[in-house]
């Protein structure tokens, strides 16, 4: 049975999720197809700041506002490879828009940008992704792993960090005290 597209949707992990990697965490769905999909956890902070990340990437920093905010971990595959989640009107390379407004860009031009003090306002930085391949998300998604909504990207802007897994479970209405702590099937 094919599922219909989670692109630019959030997968909200339910409480009774036992992989640390996704425990209380709100994913971005960039890419969902039936070759698989891909997304970005929003709401894990970091060790590293925009700037370090731009200073390791030798990229100069001629103005430094917003550039103390952390980069995001958004999820175990490739550590080092970085996105930048935004909803600009500039075009930059390597940008796909998963839906809505809403923009992900994986080129080095953005974060010049950034470091000039010229980049998307807001937008986020985030290191790593999270991968399924075909049927792997669908299959967890049977086993009750997640919960989806529609993406609200004012949970990825405006809501702070701590507060954006309670935000995005509070999109459909759910009560998480409500929820219980294992999944199952009714």
């Amino acid at each position: 049975m094919s599922m219909r597209s989670l692109q630019d949707h959030f997968l909200i992990a339910m409480p009774a999720m036992a992989d640390p990697n996704f425990s209380e965490t709100v994913t971005y769905i960039c890419k969902h197809d039936d070759d698989g999909a891909f997304g970005v956890i929003v709401n894990r902070p970091g060790d590293l700041s925009i700037a370090e990340v731009l200073a390791q990437l030798a990229i100069p920093l001629t103005k430094a506002s917003r550039l103390d905010s952390p980069v995001l971990v958004g999820g175990p595959v490739e550590p080092e490879r970085g996105f930048v989640l935004h909803r600009s009107t500039q075009n930059y390379e390597g940008t796909i828009t998963p839906g809505g407004d809403m923009k992900v860009t994986v080129s080095l031009d953005i974060l010049a940008a950034l470091g000039r003090g010229e980049g998307p306002d807001p937008s986020v930085v985030v290191l790593g992704y999270a991968g399924w391949g075909r049927g792997q998300l669908d299959a967890e998604i049977q086993q009750n792993s997640w919960l989806m909504v529609p993406a609200d990207p004012a949970i990825i802007f405006d809501t702070p960090l701590e507060q954006r897994w309670a935000a995005a479970l509070g999109l459909p209405g759910v009560d998480i005290r409500r929820i219980t702590n294992y999944a199952g099937h009714a």
